[in-house]
């Protein structure tokens, strides 16, 4: 019995399925989710580190009872270690297991070239699915069934394969010299995630629609933190809350995401603080914040950000 795809039915749908995901989305996030069902285009999202970008395709996979095949992306990636790779030692392993075939093939040739020209015709039988190593780009085309295919952090990757990428995209597609082209039996939902750290080329925007998540507004973040810590109370959660949204504003070098914001309010439970004074913010910084600088710009402004 052939199992049947589920699928967005509305925009309101979307959100209601990515909250018994564990995803809390803006309006914006379920809208562009569904378009991307709907056009079967890729989603680009873009935003600062740890706010929820790579645990949205996760959600959508939950939501849609799909595989999530991911790619990390970095600098160097190419395309034998995206796409596909030959095993090449299992290719040797049965070489030396046939090599009485390969004497028999061999066997009655009156030269090299003709004892050559007998192996190459033999060559199907070691270049074939058996030997191929898929990688995550290739799995997520040959999938019988539609997964979630999330490229990670692709601006960490070098412009040469970024153009790869796009080729694939464009079309679902791959060439393999050996085995020919190999189109996607299904159409996989496929999330990019960037942390800006260089420009995306316009050609992959083009083909994408374009999400920024930024750091979210005190009512959604509210929800993220119930949601994710339902112990905390609710004095604690506004007081942390407003707390993280005031640190924002200052000029750090690296602020504290939704993901150091959970990380915050789980520690505040594991030393059973019920009141968040300055005392506790000075000692607990370090949860929150990354670089020294940053801890000592806000214990020099804890009076002004923390209220008694």
């Amino acid at each position: 019995m052939v199992k049947k795809l589920k699928k967005f039915k509305n925009v309101d749908h979307v959100a209601e399925s990515l909250e018994s995901a564990d995803y809390i989305c803006s309006k914006t996030i379920a809208t562009v989710v569904f378009l991307a069902q709907a056009t079967q285009k890729p989603v680009l999202v873009e935003g600062p580190a740890g706010v929820g970008k790579t645990e949205l395709s996760k959600a959508v996979a939950r939501s849609l009872e799909r595989e999530l095949i991911r790619l990390q992306c970095y600098e160097g990636l190419d395309e034998t270690k995206a796409l596909y790779e030959w095993e090449y030692a299992k290719q040797l392993l049965y070489t030396q297991m046939v090599k009485e075939k390969i004497d028999d093939v061999v066997a009655g040739a009156q030269n090299l070239p003709e004892a050559v020209d007998r192996i190459a015709a033999q060559e199907d039988a070691f270049f074939s699915e058996r030997f191929i190593q898929p990688r995550p780009l290739l799995q997520a085309i040959s999938s019988a069934q539609p997964v979630v295919l999330l490229v990670d952090e692709v601006d960490k990757s070098d412009p040469e394969f970024e153009a790869f990428l796009l080729e694939v995209l464009s079309d679902f597609q791959v060439s393999i010299p050996e085995l020919g082209t190999r189109t996607a039996r299904s159409i996989p939902f496929v999330f990019l995630t960037s942390n800006d750290s260089r420009d995306m080329s316009d050609a992959l925007k083009r083909r994408c629609i374009h999400l920024y998540i930024d750091y979210p507004g005190r009512d959604l973040e509210m929800k993220i933190v119930r949601l994710k810590i339902p112990k905390i109370t609710d004095r604690l959660a506004g007081q942390l809350i407003d707390a993280i949204h005031k640190i924002r504003d200052l000029d750090l070098k690296k602020k504290p995401c939704v993901s150091e914001t959970l990380d915050w309010a789980q520690s505040l439970i594991a030393l059973q603080i019920e009141d968040l004074s300055p005392e506790v913010v000075s000692d607990t910084l370090n949860v929150i914040l990354k670089y020294q600088a940053d801890v000592d710009q806000v214990r020099e402004k804890l009076a002004q950000l923390i209220k008694k």
